[in-house]
């Protein structure tokens, strides 16, 4: 059984993450190539998608959202994606237990104790039907039925219990914090049913964006359990490597591994990045020392920044400035090439004004 270094599985990553170099793909085939694309804040999909693709334009996201060709919706890990419409269809579905696993969390069930969850799906659907509400306004109308309790919650859980998606306007380019979300039935939304569960699918398809991977990396990045079994069944179409801590990878038998010396470019990445999030053992792209500088904090979700194909440190955006904060030494080439990028992200971030570049320490 073959064993892959750590620099291998890091420049593999790379690879099939399309951070090895811009890429020609359209915005629609990128986020199809990676399953779905974390979206929680409306503004991270669009610095995601940039940093990957070659010519790339807000309005080019931003159509296929209007278009209804990518949906904006509760998915993988229970968080918002966005994801190709036909792919949320059987997506969905395939992740609905760690979806309905928050009902039981008390932000939710103290709110909820004795409603009937099914008669609560029911009147949300009927409210919903042939309409697209804000999340307020929804919330309201639900209260109308089910009186003292929190309007707010009575909404989210409607969303829990029924797929519904965004409206486009909740997922334009311009917000940092998702504070105006409009909702509607995704099968109304995307002209479909949704479809059967499909974790044999979700397998190869994560496979093709994340792998060589264990079976606690394919859940951990899902956020389902008992995917073991679905391997199992799945072995025949599938290989296998080891990693440098002796612990099976599965993969896809066509699909690519990076040399690894391969040569990669300086990458800004956004808050909740696929590459960040889409494995349990995550040092192919952070050291476990970096991922705990910032584990208190990191549900808030921390934009970082790759150097050599590894985490170096943490950025962000401050009106016209881009920050940026090393963890680790930047020799006089790398601080160059990191300048350069951050001149090239101020200039889609932020056009319209003088940007400035301010490296701590630097």
């Amino acid at each position: 059984m073959t064993e892959l270094s750590l620099r291998e599985l890091n420049r593999t990553l790379l690879l099939r993450q399309k951070l090895a170099e811009r890429v020609d793909l359209t915005p629609f085939e990128l986020v199809k190539h990676l399953v779905a694309v974390q979206g929680q804040e409306p503004n991270w999909p669009y610095i995601g998608l940039w940093t990957r693709l070659a010519g790339f334009g807000h309005e080019d996201l931003a159509a296929l959202l209007r278009d209804r060709k990518l949906v904006r919706s509760t998915m993988i890990r229970r968080t918002v994606h966005l994801a190709d419409s036909a792919d949320f269809r059987w997506l969905r579905p395939t992740v609905q237990p760690v979806v309905d696993a928050a009902l039981k969390a008390a932000y939710y069930r103290d709110e909820i104790e004795g409603i009937d969850l099914t008669e609560l799906a029911a009147a949300g659907r009927a409210l919903l039907a042939g309409k697209q509400l804000s999340r307020g306004d929804f919330g309201s109308l639900l209260a109308e039925r089910f009186p003292d309790r929190h309007v707010r919650r009575l909404a989210e859980t409607v969303e829990l219990l029924v797929p519904l998606v965004h409206g486009a306007d909740t997922g334009a380019w311009g917000r940092w914090r998702n504070r105006y979300v409009t909702v509607s039935l995704a099968e109304e939304w995307i002209g479909a049913p949704m479809a059967a569960p499909d974790p044999a699918e979700l397998i190869r398809r994560y496979l093709a964006a994340f792998g060589p991977a264990t079976v606690a990396d394919m859940q951990a990045w899902a956020g389902i359990t008992r995917l073991a079994e679905v391997v199992d069944e799945m072995r025949s179409e599938l290989v296998v490597f080891t990693d440098d801590r002796h612990r099976v990878l599965f993969d896809l038998p066509d699909a690519p591994l990076a040399d690894p010396d391969l040569d990669v470019p300086v990458r800004f990445l956004p808050a909740f990045d696929n590459a960040l999030l889409g494995h349990k053992d995550r040092r192919r792209v952070i050291s476990e020392e970096d991922r705990q500088r910032t584990a208190k904090e990191a549900s808030g979700g921390i934009p970082m920044y790759l150097v050599d194909g590894f985490v170096h440190g943490r950025w962000s955006l401050e009106d016209d400035t881009v920050r940026i904060t090393p963890w680790h030494p930047l020799s006089a080439a790398d601080e160059a090439a990191l300048r350069a990028e951050a001149m090239r992200l101020l200039a889609f971030a932020a056009p319209e004004k003088d940007g400035k570049i301010f490296v701590e320490g630097g």
